[in-house]
């Protein structure tokens, strides 16, 4: 009997285990490990251009009273953050008097073009339409280094 509870134990703390790293590697995400494609930064930039690029410029380096979309000071304003709070507030707040218009498809495609302009490579998939999942990818200004 005692052997059996042993065993039980070594499974569960084993699942436990597995779970917290699991877990972790999700936590330790960043915009570095290419969250988004190519493909959706390439659908995102006509729709910064037509809704975002009037204000912000085609680049997103800013214009008027509009703020940069790109470079040091964004990417230092976002610095550990998280790409869903990025995409949280394109959602709700961009475009100026289009605020909440645009579908999720849009706004991640966007997300996934600013991404692309502030020079965070791509990957093989595409940024989710839900800020909740996008809430696990950190916007980390700096590269990680490796151990």
């Amino acid at each position: 009997m005692n052997r059996r509870i042993a065993i039980a134990v070594v499974i569960a703390l084993g699942v436990i285990g597995a779970s917290y790293s699991a877990l972790r590697a999700q936590e330790t995400r960043s915009v570095w490990d290419g969250v988004y494609s190519e493909a959706q930064a390439t659908r995102g930039a006509p729709l910064f251009d037509r809704e975002c690029a009037g204000c912000h410029g085609p680049d997103g380096e800013g214009g008027g009273m509009a703020p940069a979309l790109s470079g040091a000071a964004f990417n230092a304003n976002y610095d550990g953050q998280s790409v869903g709070d990025l995409f949280e507030r394109n959602r709700t707040t961009m475009p100026v008097g289009k605020e909440g218009q645009l579908s999720g498809q849009q706004i991640a495609d966007i997300t996934a073009f600013m991404l692309q302009v502030n020079k965070f490579p791509a990957g093989a998939s595409e940024l989710a339409i839900q800020s909740m999942m996008l809430k696990q990818i950190k916007y980390l200004a700096q590269k990680p280094s490796t151990p």
